[in-house]
């Protein structure tokens, strides 16, 4: 079982798209997936069709309650694909956390260590912070993906996560690494968006998956309606991409 957690502290980057349709992108390749969304909004929740509004459980009742891990997960509309949601409970969790736990970034991972169905894939989606959920998340994977939006202070934003993970390494896992970083949100037309591309590639060539997401607005729908967009539309060029990023993860897999 790897754990990915989809992390970056800037808001509309394509976090929850990328959880979303990567988890749907591996299960096609004949993958088990678990998603567990760790963004008070509950997005990824809502995106993968559960009504947040009307669940018992979530997250927050296994990190915080102790309620077993194995009875707060659900399936999805795909077969092979699983969900922990969350909700907006999961946004008392800061407060909460200290009182329950002497280490307060390791609960995600314990929690994690005692599901019992096995998965070929964990995908962790993270809030827009780097507070102590991401902080969770990061201690609790194996390895980190950092979408990356392809315009203006999209290298400022990589310079934060960058030290959040080193930190990360440094006093909580230190077998961190980095999954790879995704050009989202491309636009080729867009001069800024190529300058960002190639920026990115030049500074962290062998970290930078080779496809790049683009804007598509079949991606946008799919979210809406509550299901992945290679479900909605596959034959769209975000689902396209997402297909080809979960092979390129199965193949970076393949040569550990």
């Amino acid at each position: 079982m790897k754990v990915i957690a989809i992390a970056n502290q800037k808001g509309g980057v394509g976090k929850t798209i990328t959880t979303i349709n990567l988890a749907a992108g591996l299960e096609i390749m004949h993958k088990s997936v678990l998603v567990i969304d760790l963004d008070p909004q509950g997005n990824s929740s809502r995106g993968l069709g559960v009504d947040i509004s009307l669940i018992n459980r979530n997250i927050f009742d296994a990190l915080i309650l102790d309620v077993d891990i194995n009875k707060v997960i659900r399936h999805t509309s795909m077969k092979n694909l699983d969900l922990i949601p969350s909700n907006l409970k999961l946004s008392n969790l800061e407060s909460e956390i200290n009182q329950k736990s002497l280490n307060p970034f390791s609960v995600l991972k314990n929690v994690v260590s005692n599901i019992k169905k096995q998965y070929d894939y964990v995908l962790v989606d993270c809030p827009p912070s780097l507070g102590i959920l991401c902080l969770n998340a990061l201690t609790a994977a194996d390895s980190v993906l950092v979408p990356v939006q392809c315009e203006y202070f999209a290298m400022e934003g990589l310079a934060q996560i960058l030290v959040t993970i080193s930190k990360v390494q440094d006093d909580y896992n230190k077998k961190l690494s980095i999954e790879g970083f995704l050009l989202t949100m491309f636009e080729p037309r867009s001069r800024l968006g190529v300058e960002v591309a190639e920026q990115v590639r030049g500074l962290f060539r062998e970290s930078t998956f080779n496809v790049e997401i683009p804007r598509n607005i079949s991606l946008s729908e799919a979210t809406a309606r509550g299901i992945p967009a290679l479900l909605y539309r596959p034959t769209s060029a975000g689902s396209l991409a997402y297909l080809q990023l979960a092979k390129e993860v199965i193949d970076n897999d393949r040569r550990i």
